[in-house]
């Protein structure tokens, strides 16, 4: 079985996002390079430094299932259909968007009304040998709290936003203890993964 892990692109001081949900500065290292990558769906083209096309694209390979919550998805009016990682996404939620169900009978997502943990535990089974990618803040911060995550994934971006989505709020647990288990230094971002070794017990 694969792990577990969150991966978001996160400002230095912590938010993923600004006021609003503006992403201005924070996704700028996806146009920053000479090297193009398209991501696994077909649907977009990015232009990073080479250090990040090599790391996108393994992780592009490794992923084999999605955990994604449902404000995301409404945000990105789900994907149309189909996630840019194109693989299997189980999106958690309170209910089911049935309208949306109908108009993309095909789309490979799964709405998981049980939680957090049954989402995960059905996208494991899905992904096999390979990883469960969790999006979303308030995602990884469950995951955090339930245990769940084996890596956390930031791409460090080198900007302050002041105010807006923290990644890193809302913990019911302490400590938890990490390991370095990769840095890609990129011009423009900075990749870093972190192995979880230690879970704390509920705060």
């Amino acid at each position: 079985m694969g792990t577990v892990g969150v991966g978001l692109t996160m400002s230095l001081d912590g938010f993923i996002a600004g006021p609003n949900d503006s992403v201005e500065h924070i996704f700028d290292w996806y146009a920053s390079g000479d090297t193009e990558v398209t991501v696994p769906s077909g649907t977009m083209t990015v232009k990073v430094s080479s250090a990040s096309a090599t790391y996108l694209q393994e992780v592009y390979t490794t992923i084999g299932a999605l955990v994604m919550g449902r404000r995301t998805f409404d945000l990105t009016n789900g994907w149309d259909g189909r996630h840019p990682v194109d693989a299997p996404v189980f999106v958690v939620t309170h209910n089911v968007p049935e309208d949306w169900v109908r108009e993309h009978p095909d789309a490979p997502f799964t709405f998981v009304t049980e939680g957090v943990e049954s989402a995960v535990a059905q996208a494991q089974s899905v992904a096999g040998e390979k990883n469960v990618g969790v999006g979303a803040a308030s995602l990884a911060q469950q995951c955090i709290n339930a245990g769940l995550l084996d890596e956390i994934h930031v791409d460090l971006a080198p900007c302050l936003l002041g105010d807006g989505i923290r990644l890193f709020e809302h913990l019911g647990v302490t400590p938890l203890n990490l390991e370095i288990a990769k840095v890609v230094a990129a011009p423009a971002v900075t990749h870093i993964t972190y192995h979880v070794v230690e879970r704390g017990g509920q705060a």
